[in-house]
């Protein structure tokens, strides 16, 4: 739309366009590592909603650029503004996949956090949807020559997202630290005591003596309280979170797991938004190119190629995984979705330029339905299961932001590459790092029923760390 705007005829200059995809993403790493250390550092409850202000602050902003700009001048602004929305998105990732973490049944943990990472399949379909609905609303007035309404069109559509970002801020704001987190910080040399023998009390046990339990569902460990029942260690230093996290991470199992979850998401990323940052390039080949008719059936026609992508391929494999994860476990999946992904990325390499429309079609469905229904999604599962309750929104963070730079790669390169190489070529390109993150796979463990705060209990307690 700002090509149509700004840039009328000859649309948008190419190093914008890869900066302007660029911009959300590099924000992204800023904000998952960010967000991470301080949901760690200083509480759930303290942080959550943060970022989401972060979100509509840079939101309003980017619509409120003077229509009176030049194009470059307007493409800046953007810019930087996409940047500080991607600190808001990016802090969202470690928040919200460790909220659900601290809190889910362990039994049903993948499908919580499953059904929390499929909901941006909703977003994009139901983004797709605003925008045919929009530019419906204006086609009267593009179709009789006044195409600089696409100005006010695109500055519609991205001020709707505020609706739900406002919709969900106050729920975010008023969460209750989770239980969990409360009692994995304990000022006082992180001393605990298993639950079998905190349940009962010593007799003629004094009212300082008490203890917190929590479900055996949440967590296996408590802590003691004093007569008030306040909470200690609530609010840790982050020079003390970041000596556990250096601590947790010098044991070589502890790394192989980390980097595990950092190579999947890193590998996965730069395929999956290889293809989806620049899907031009396929909707064209099915005849959505948006290049024909005039600026109405252009922007009518990628959005309607948008929405057609998005459910055929997008949200039936994120819904299949939602009701698998818990069955078949993350590991298998994320397996099968490198292997399968790879194997309809391979076949659109070979024959991209000789499929007809109807195979292309099938072929990019099956291909993006085994992203969703394999490693793009078990990438963000896992990374919120492999890790105890102190590091795990810094761990996740980390996994997140090396997913992102993946993006970054993606969409800093891909048109340099495409246009050097061809197409078939970085499809082939996609096609290998998919093969990688099979290989990376190796490195995870399996997460399906394992809760991370017993096994990392009981490697503290054969160390001598806890009693």
């Amino acid at each position: 739309m700002l090509g149509k705007v700004y840039y009328p005829h000859g649309g948008l200059p190419p190093k914008w366009q890869d900066l302007i995809k660029a911009g959300a993403n590099i924000g992204c790493v800023i904000g998952q590592i960010g967000f991470g250390i301080l949901g760690d550092a200083f509480g759930r409850k303290f942080v959550y909603g943060k970022e989401l202000i972060l979100i509509i602050i840079a939101t309003i902003v980017t619509i409120s650029v003077p229509s009176y700009f030049s194009g470059h001048q307007v493409l800046l602004w953007i810019f930087i503004c996409r940047i500080f929305l991607g600190i808001g998105i990016g802090g969202d990732y470690p928040m919200s996949a460790t909220v659900v973490s601290d809190r889910a049944n362990i039994h049903r943990r993948g499908t919580m956090l499953c059904f929390i990472f499929a909901n941006q399949g909703w977003g994009s379909f139901t983004g797709s949807l605003v925008t045919i609905v929009t530019l419906s609303g204006f086609k009267h007035r593009l179709k009789n020559g006044h195409p600089h309404d696409v100005d006010k069109a695109w500055r519609v559509l991205v001020g709707l997202s505020l609706v739900p970002a406002f919709g969900t801020l106050y729920q975010r704001l008023v969460l209750p630290e989770s239980r969990k987190f409360e009692l994995t910080k304990d000022s006082n040399n992180n001393t605990r005591t298993s639950l079998p023998e905190a349940v009962t009390p010593k007799k003629g046990a004094g009212v300082d003596e008490k203890v917190t339990e929590v479900d055996s569902e949440a967590s296996p460990v408590v802590r003691p309280v004093d007569a008030a029942g306040e909470r200690h260690g609530v609010i840790a230093s982050k020079k003390a979170h970041w000596q556990e996290f250096v601590e947790y991470f010098s044991t070589w199992n502890h790394l192989r797991v980390l980097l595990g979850s950092m190579l999947g998401w890193f590998l996965v990323d730069i395929a999956f938004y290889g293809i989806n940052l620049n899907q031009s390039v396929v909707l064209a080949q099915i005849g959505y190119s948006g290049k024909t008719g005039d600026v109405f059936d252009q922007l009518f026609d990628v959005a309607t190629g948008n929405i057609i992508v998005t459910a055929l391929g997008f949200l039936p494999g994120y819904y299949v995984t939602l009701f698998l994860i818990d069955i078949v476990g993350r590991k298998k999946l994320q397996f099968m979705g490198f292997i399968m992904s790879g194997l309809f990325l391979a076949i659109l390499a070979g024959e991209i330029n000789h499929l007809g429309k109807g195979p292309l079609v099938a072929c990019f469905t099956f291909m993006q339905f085994f992203f969703n229904f394999g490693a793009n999604t078990t990438t963000f599962i896992v990374a919120a299961e492999l890790f105890p309750t102190r590091i795990r929104a810094t761990a996740h963070g980390i996994s997140a932001a090396a997913g992102k730079c993946g993006a970054i790669l993606s969409s800093l390169v891909f048109n340099q590459l495409k246009a050097k190489i061809g197409t078939s070529a970085v499809l082939w390109i996609f096609f290998g790092t998919c093969m990688l993150g099979f290989l990376s796979t190796f490195l995870i463990d399996e997460t399906m029923g394992v809760d991370p705060d017993e096994k990392d209990e009981a490697e503290r307690r054969a160390k001598g760390e806890i009693q």
